[in-house]
């Protein structure tokens, strides 16, 4: 594995490898630190960090399904996996807003 100049998008840290290619011929990247892997660029809205952190914002905020999906460029579908998936996270909302607003 090469040494690359990747920043990875959960800790911020730059000690990335090569982690082999996706399918469509994206390349992945394995953080050495917090030894999690992401792709350099995503083909789709829905699988980017920063749109399923909106997700989570907007819906705190009060907004519904459909005009997260409207307003984020992502499928309803989309929407609800998110939020299936953070259902914990967001069932303590003091902590939520202390996490959201450091970001």
């Amino acid at each position: 594995m090469a040494m690359i100049n990747a920043k990875c998008i959960h800790c911020k840290s730059k000690n990335t490898v090569k982690n082999g290619k996706r399918p469509n011929g994206v390349q992945c990247f394995l953080c050495r630190d917090c030894r999690k892997a992401f792709q350099d660029e995503y083909a789709n809205n829905g699988a980017k960090p920063e749109v399923k952190l909106l997700i989570i914002k907007m819906s705190l905020n009060g907004s519904g399904i459909r005009d997260i999906s409207r307003v984020l460029g992502v499928s309803q579908g989309t929407v609800i996996a998110v939020l299936k998936k953070l259902k914990i996270f967001l069932s303590t909302p003091i902590q939520n807003i202390a996490i959201l607003k450091s970001e």
